[in-house]
């Protein structure tokens, strides 16, 4: 990709000293490393809309479906002023052609689950959402986006990080036009990825894909689309990987000798018993797919998801 990936982010993750206490969040992994492969674009909801820094901390009260959004001391009500601020806000966004958020974690304005909702007796339960998260999600329901909290969790960072990188891809295809011939291609290029997030969905995108031509672009893109970032949000877990692995294995039936194939049995073997990570089966196969020209797997997604700086198969 020539133009680096879009990302939205709550912009105390970027050092910016944004928040209630004049402080910041610095995140290292979202700024020194991740930040080599996209264009952050920052947003905090509370000073865009007008509150000072420092200020006086919010809370979310009230219905945790629908809080209101108050100043912990002074007891003031700035949810009609958030309202505003987000009726303008969000359909900038929506052309900046993101293609992932990152939200603060535990923000009464940005937290994407789990924030503390205060009922009429001050008592605090972890059911509500971030008045703005809460917006963008609504908005654009199929934007990939997580919390720096939860991205701390390898599988849930990496799952974040495949979805960015395929979204991106699915709106490159989308700005060349909608012929039936590259969700075909992009279809068969992501088809294994795809098994290792949901071998269900994978299939049923398959099954979509094959009867494109006897429908409307119109109805099939919007379709895909909706069950593409649905089935990527499925983790890829040990088992599934296996599956995939051993799916791929398979193509070198008649090449691989005895020894080879005992070779990469083990591996397989030694990483379903979480003793070495994902790689090493990965870096054996992607060998052999050099060795034996195997175009139909050289052209998978699935082997290279994202750069190899982020070292997320190092873990998994």
């Amino acid at each position: 990709m020539e133009e680096k990936i879009r990302l939205g982010i709550s912009s105390c993750l970027l050092g910016n000293k944004v928040r209630y206490d004049g402080g910041h969040k610095f995140d290292p992994f979202l700024v020194n490393t991740l930040g080599q492969f996209v264009t952050y674009v920052p947003v905090c909801p509370e000073v865009e809309s007008g509150f000072t820094v420092p200020r006086e901390a919010f809370r979310l009260v009230g219905d945790p479906a629908a809080p209101r959004l108050i100043t912990s001391q002074s007891r003031v009500d700035a949810t009609l002023q958030m309202e505003r601020w987000l009726a303008k806000k969000l359909p900038l966004l929506e052309k900046e052609d993101l293609c992932g958020f990152i939200f603060k974690s535990q923000s009464p304005s940005s937290g994407m689950e789990r924030v503390k909702v205060y009922n009429e007796k001050g008592m605090a339960e972890k059911k509500g959402v971030g008045i703005f998260a809460r917006a963008l999600m609504e908005r654009l329901p199929l934007l990939p986006v997580e919390e720096e909290g939860r991205l701390q969790d390898i599988q849930l960072r990496e799952n974040f990080i495949v979805r960015i990188f395929v979204y991106r891809r699915w709106r490159e295809l989308l700005a060349a036009g909608t012929a039936s011939g590259r969700l075909v291609d992009f279809q068969r290029r992501h088809k294994l990825l795809f098994m290792a997030h949901s071998p269900e969905m994978a299939r049923q995108l398959g099954r979509l894909v094959a009867g494109a031509g006897t429908r409307p672009a119109a109805e099939v893109f919007p379709e895909y689309e909706k069950l593409l970032m649905t089935a990527l949000k499925q983790k890829a877990t040990v088992r599934k990987n296996v599956n995939v692995l051993q799916h791929m294995l398979g193509y070198f039936k008649k090449q691989l000798d005895v020894f080879e194939k005992k070779e990469m049995l083990a591996a397989i073997e030694t990483y379903r018993q979480n003793l070495v990570p994902l790689i090493v089966p990965l870096t054996l196969l992607k060998h052999y797919i050099d060795k034996f020209q195997q175009p139909y797997l050289h052209e998978q997604f699935y082997l290279d998801p994202h750069p190899l700086e982020l070292k997320l198969r190092n873990h998994a």
